[in-house]
C-alpha cells in the first residue's frame, strides 16, 4: 500500500466514527459474542455514560470458553517464562479448564458475584488464571503490581472492600527472591474486609500470615462445586485498577464486561494488527492495564497466543529480551521507551547475536518514546526491518487512543510523536480556558466524547470522577487527560509531559519530554530526567539529571557537550541551572520517571511532603530513590 492509500484508508475509518459514533460502535460490538444483544449502544448522561446497555456477556468467557467452542482449544493460549529459565504453556482447552477449577474454588470460599478480590502476584500463569477464573463467575478483581508496599497494598484492598486476597510468598527480580509475606501481613492488619489469603508458596518458607489458606488447599476445596460462568450486563464491573491522580490517595478506574471488552478487542484488530496466529509478548506486568488489556484479555479475544514473563529483561543478561522474542517466535511486542532505553544502554550486539526474523511489528506506550530512543531501536537494533511504532493511553481509557492503527494502514511514523487520534477518539488540544488551540501551539489533551474503554466511573467516588475528568475545563463537558500535547498541521498528536510538569522559562512554555530528548540525542546519553526550579530573573530554569551508557564517564567536557546538545536542539529558551550525573533515575514500578521525585532533590525536600507522586508511586519509593539520587548528586557524579 502507498503513504498515500494508507493515509487515505485511515482518514475514512476515521470519519465513519466521527459522523455517525453510535453505528460505528454498535458495529464494533457485532465482532464479539454475546448472550443477548444491547438495546441501546450509547446513554450518555454527563458526567457518566453507559455503554450496550441490557446485553449480557462475560469478558472471561469470550476469551476461553468462546475459544474453545470455536474450536481453537488445542491452539496454546499462554506461554509463561520468568528470568530464571522456567517456562510453561497452557492450551486454550487446559486454560478453561483451570479457569473452571479456580471458579469453583472461589465459589466453595463463599466468593460471590459482586464481591472483590485482590491479587498481589506476579505475571505468572496461577495470576491469570485466577484473573480469567474470578471474572468468569462474576467476581470483580483488583490486581496489585507485586511490589509495591504495606501500605499501598492495604489501601488499594480498603478502597475496593475485597473479601480475599490472593498472592505468593515471593516474586523474582535480577536474581533474588523478593519477599511478600512480611508485605502481606502488615497490610492486611488494617484491612478488615479480607476474609481468607490464599498463599502461593514458591519457597520452604515457614512463615505464615494470619487465615492463610495454601493455593493448592484453595483448589481443592473446589472439587464439585458449581464451576459454571454467569451472564452479567454490559456496565457490570469485569475489575478495578488503582490509577494516578492529584492527591495521595489512589483513584480506582473501574473497567466493564461490555464496552472495555468492545475497546480492546478491537483495539487489539486495529492498532496492534492481532489475528489468531499471532504469539504477542507485552513485557508489561499485570499490575498495570497494559497488562490487563495485552498480556490477558487482548490476544485471548482474539484468540492468539499472549506471552507473559516474569523478570528483569536484562537478566540474567542483556540478551535476556531477544531470547524471549527468538525462542517463542514471537511476531507482535509491545513494550515501554524505558525497556528501550535500557536496551539502548548495552548497544546493538546483544541483538546481532539472535534469529529475530519472526517478529514483525513493535509497539511502545508508557511515556514519549523520544525519537533517539526509537531511531536506535527501529533503525540500529532491529536494522529497519520491523516498524516501531509508539502510541498513548491511560488507565482511566483501558486501551489505545493515540497511534498508527497498524492493523488498518501504518501512517508514515514521525519520530517522537504518538500517532493520530484513533478511530472514535474526537480529540483537541486547547487552553486553560477551554478554547481550542490551533495546529502547533501547546495546551492540554480533551477527548470531546466517550467512547467504549474509557471509565465511566470511579469505584465508590462518583463525586470524584465528575471532579477529576469532566469539570476540569470551565464550560465544557469534555474528558480531561491532564497531558500537555500539541497536535501538528498534519493531525500527528505531539506529548510534552504532564501538564503540571511543563516548564516556564522567561514566559514561554517548555516540556519535560523536549528537554529529555535533546539530551538522547548525544551518544553517550542513555536516559535523562528534567524539572523545573525556581529562578529569579526567569522564573524558573531546568535542573537536569543524565545517566550515561556503558563505557562514558562524567566529564566537565562532557557536561559542556551536553549544554551545547541542548542548546543546539533547542535554542536559548532551554536555559539548563544545573546538570546532574547520576546512577539512575526515580521510577514507578510501571517505568515511568518520577519528576516529583527529581524536584524534591532539587529543593531539599522530602517526597514524603509532596502530595503525589505520578502513576502508582509510593512515597517508601519516592523516599527511597530521593535518598540515592541526593547521595549520587553530593557524590558529584
Amino acid at each position: 500500500m502507498t503513504e498515500k492509500d494508507a493515509i487515505a484508508k485511515v482518514r475514512a475509518w476515521r470519519r465513519e466514527a466521527t459522523e455517525d459514533p453510535e453505528g460505528f460502535w454498535g458495529r464494533a460490538a457485532e465482532q464479539v459474542p454475546w448472550f443477548r444483544r444491547w438495546e441501546r449502544v450509547l446513554d450518555w448522561q454527563a458526567p457518566t455514560f453507559r455503554w450496550y446497555a441490557g446485553g449480557l456477556s462475560n469478558l472471561a468467557y469470550n476469551c476461553v470458553d468462546h475459544q474453545v467452542a470455536a474450536g481453537r482449544g488445542d491452539h496454546v493460549a499462554l506461554v509463561t517464562e520468568n528470568e530464571r529459565g522456567e517456562r510453561g504453556t497452557l492450551k486454550y482447552a487446559e486454560l478453561h479448564r483451570e479457569t473452571k477449577r479456580v471458579g469453583a474454588a472461589l465459589r466453595a470460599m463463599g466468593i460471590k458475584k459482586g464481591d472483590r478480590i485482590a491479587i498481589y502476584m506476579p505475571t505468572s500463569a496461577e495470576a491469570i488464571i485466577l484473573m480469567l477464573g474470578a471474572i468468569r463467575i462474576g467476581v470483580v478483581i483488583l490486581v496489585v503490581f507485586a511490589g509495591f508496599g504495606a501500605g499501598a497494598l492495604g489501601e488499594r484492598i480498603r478502597l475496593a472492600g475485597a473479601r480475599a486476597l490472593f498472592a505468593t510468598d515471593v516474586t523474582y527480580r535480577k536474581g533474588k527472591d523478593v519477599p511478600l509475606l512480611g508485605i502481606v501481613s502488615q497490610a492486611i492488619a488494617d484491612a478488615p474486609t479480607v476474609e481468607r489469603v490464599v498463599i502461593l508458596r514458591r519457597t520452604a518458607s515457614t512463615d505464615r500470615v494470619k487465615n492463610e489458606l495454601s493455593w493448592r488447599d484453595f483448589l481443592a476445596a473446589g472439587a464439585g462445586h458449581d464451576d459454571t460462568h454467569v451472564e452479567l450486563e454490559a456496565n457490570e464491573p469485569a475489575y478495578i485498577l488503582a490509577t494516578s491522580g492529584t492527591t495521595a490517595k489512589p483513584k480506582l478506574a473501574v473497567h466493564t464486561h461490555g464496552g472495555y471488552q468492545v475497546y480492546v478487542y478491537s483495539m487489539a484488530k486495529w492498532m496492534f494488527g492481532l489475528r489468531p496466529s499471532d504469539i504477542w509478548w507485552s513485557t508489561s506486568d499485570i499490575g498495570w492495564v497494559v497488562g490487563h488489556s495485552y498480556i490477558v484479555f487482548g490476544p485471548l479475544l482474539v484468540g492468539a497466543t499472549t506471552v507473559a514473563y516474569e523478570g528483569a529483561l536484562d537478566h540474567p543478561n542483556a540478551e535476556t529480551f531477544y531470547d524471549v522474542v527468538e525462542r517463542n517466535k514471537v511476531t507482535g511486542v509491545f513494550t515501554s521507551p524505558t525497556a528501550v532505553r535500557l536496551l539502548m544502554r548495552y548497544g546493538t550486539p546483544p541483538a546481532r547475536k539472535h534469529d529475530l526474523s519472526s517478529l514483525e511489528r513493535v509497539f511502545c506506550a508508557g511515556e514519549v518514546l523520544n525519537a533517539p530512543a526509537w531511531e536506535w531501536l527501529q533503525k540500529e537494533a532491529l536494522q529497519d526491518k520491523v516498524p516501531v511504532i509508539d502510541h498513548y493511553w491511560q488507565t482511566e481509557t483501558g486501551g489505545p487512543v493515540v497511534g498508527n492503527p497498524y492493523g488498518i494502514a501504518t501512517l508514515p511514523i514521525k519520530p517522537g510523536s504518538g500517532g493520530v487520534p484513533l478511530a472514535g477518539i474526537e480529540a483537541a488540544v486547547v487552553d486553560q480556558d477551554g478554547n481550542e488551540l490551533p495546529p502547533g501551539e501547546k495546551g492540554i489533551f480533551i477527548i470531546k466524547r466517550p467512547f467504549p474503554g474509557l471509565t465511566a466511573r470511579l469505584w465508590a467516588e462518583p463525586e470524584r470522577y465528575a471532579r477529576d475528568y469532566w469539570e476540569k475545563v470551565p464550560g465544557k463537558n469534555v474528558y480531561f487527560t491532564g497531558d500537555a500535547t500539541s497536535i501538528d498541521k498534519d493531525g500527528y498528536v505531539w506529548f510534552s509531559g504532564r501538564a503540571d510538569e511543563i516548564i516556564k522559562i522567561a514566559d514561554h512554555r517548555i516540556g519535560t519530554i523536549e528537554v529529555e530528548t535533546a539530551f538522547l540525542r548525544h551518544p553517550a546519553v542513555t536516559e535523562a530526567g528534567v524539572t523545573g526550579r525556581p529562578d529569579e530573573l526567569r522564573g524558573q530554569v531546568i535542573s537536569a539529571f543524565v545517566v550515561l551508557k556503558q563505557g562514558h564517564q562524567p566529564s566537565e567536557e562532557l557536561k559542556k557537550e551536553l549544554l551545547a546538545t541542548v542548546r543546539n536542539d533547542l535554542g536559548p529558551l532551554a536555559v539548563i541551572g544545573e546538570l546532574n550525573f547520576v546512577d539512575m533515575l526515580p521510577k514507578t514500578r510501571s517505568g515511568k520517571i518520577m519528576r516529583r521525585v527529581l524536584k524534591a532533590v532539587i529543593l531539599d525536600k522530602d517526597p514524603g511532603d509532596i502530595s503525589t507522586i505520578e502513576d502508582e508511586g509510593s512515597v517508601e519509593e519516592a523516599r527511597e530513590s530521593w535518598q540515592q539520587m541526593k547521595s549520587s548528586v553530593a557524590a558529584g557524579r
